[in-house]
């Protein structure tokens, strides 16, 4: 089953996925980072990131860009998955990541399509799936062209996601406001 967890930036909205991960129960928990380390600040705070996550047992398995070709590590299964996060999996397909001899990043059309069958490949491999994503709707109203376009493909992965998932939450302040529960 896949569960959606939605909220801004600072609202808590990883702490209650990876605590809704644990809650699952002791089966194998994966943890799929899409965070590309930019820079030395950035390879810092994902390290301090794993090792928190280690302690609640998740193994760390990064994944840019092709979610639909994701192997897991050992046996390929798992009890939960939790994906951290949507909106940096819709903005490296989009956009790149910036590599030498890197695949084409895709056009806007296909990415909501390459990120849903990467979905359904990660349902394949666990009972749970939990997906973060990013609330970017609710501030501000003068983008660049390159930002619209990232938040239209990421608002359309978001809502396919919703209609699809088993359970939808929304996080704010900290506080989990069930939108959609089967």
């Amino acid at each position: 089953m896949v569960t959606l967890v939605i909220g801004g930036s600072g609202s808590g909205k990883s702490e209650y996925a990876e605590n809704l991960a644990v809650s699952l129960g002791q089966e194998r928990r994966i943890y799929i980072a899409t965070m590309k380390p930019w820079d030395e600040e950035c390879r810092q705070r994902i390290e301090r990131h794993r090792q928190m996550r280690a302690k609640k047992q998740f193994e760390t398995v990064e994944c840019y860009r092709s979610l639909k070709e994701l192997k897991l590590p050992g046996d390929g299964k798992a009890g939960v998955i939790l994906l951290e996060c949507m909106s940096n999996l819709v903005s490296n397909e989009l956009f790149g990541l910036g590599e030498e001899n890197e695949a084409p990043y895709l056009e806007e059309g296909a990415v909501s399509k390459e990120i849903l069958r990467g979905i359904k490949n990660l349902e394949e491999k666990a009972e749970h799936v939990i997906i973060v994503t990013n609330e970017v709707f609710s501030d501000g109203d003068s983008y660049s062209k390159e930002t619209l376009v990232y938040r239209k493909v990421l608002g359309e992965v978001n809502q396919r996601i919703g209609k699809e998932a088993g359970t939808v939450v929304e996080v704010a302040a900290g506080i989990p406001i069930i939108i959609k529960n089967r």
